[in-house]
């Protein structure tokens, strides 16, 4: 089983490490890493660089895509050599996933129009201005196509995945052996949780500019669908 892991400068860590963790460890996995060039891909803060040694170019095929979000998803969605790759690939794969904002790198290649999609909670108004329907779920799974919330969403998802191809049984241990038992210290980890003042702090800092790679935009205090 192929997996396939697209990353571009500025993605978001975890989005693309939580899954592997699980899918890496899928029977017959065999994962790969690739850019729009091969080599370094620096993340979003720019503290941790994943080595990439395949360009897309260099991959035309893949059992499983698998797309992380970030700060510079944007760069991909305006890029037509990225996008018309992620549409080549989509037609290839058994399951296409994203994590976080990289449900708009599949919404602008036009593979979720009319779809229900979820991405990070801030990015819903960017999702529905591609045709899909933002909904505030952990994930939601098309059979062919999965999509899941912000960042450690992508952690559930992969367990989620990993249970369709191997079995509740293994994917279970799966989540044994990471050892993947949450129990965060604050319930302050959505919308429908957070404090008022706690949203007003996460939008001073990152703005309100939807070009400035720390933005929020401005419909941010509305609740989320489902909450």
């Amino acid at each position: 089983m192929h997996i396939v892991i697209f990353l571009y400068d500025g993605f978001t860590t975890l989005d693309a490490i939580g899954p592997f963790e699980s899918l890496s460890r899928l029977p017959g996995a065999e994962v790969t890493f690739v850019a729009k060039e091969a080599g370094m891909v620096a993340n979003d803060n720019g503290l941790i660089d994943i080595y990439a040694p395949k360009s897309i170019d260099e991959v035309d095929s893949a059992d499983i895509l698998l797309v992380p979000g970030g700060f510079a998803d944007e760069a991909v969605r305006n890029d037509p050599h990225q996008l018309g790759w992620i549409r080549k690939i989509a037609k290839t794969t058994q399951v296409n996933a994203s994590v976080c904002t990289g449900s708009l790198i599949f919404a602008a290649a036009g593979l979720l129009d009319g779809k229900k999609a979820t991405t990070h909670w801030a990015r819903y108004d960017v999702l529905e201005g591609y045709g899909a329907t933002a909904v505030a779920e952990r994930w939601v799974d098309h059979g062919d196509i999965i999509t899941a919330a912000g960042v450690s969403a992508g952690i559930d998802m992969g367990l989620h995945l990993s249970a369709k191809i191997a079995g509740e049984d293994y994917a279970k241990a799966l989540q044994l052996a990471i050892e993947y038992a949450p129990e965060p210290p604050f319930n302050s980890g959505s919308l429908a949780t957070a404090a008022p003042e706690i949203v007003e702090l996460v939008a001073a800092t990152m703005g309100d500019d939807q070009n400035n790679p720390r933005a929020l935009p401005n419909h941010i205090n509305r609740v989320p669908r489902g909450a």
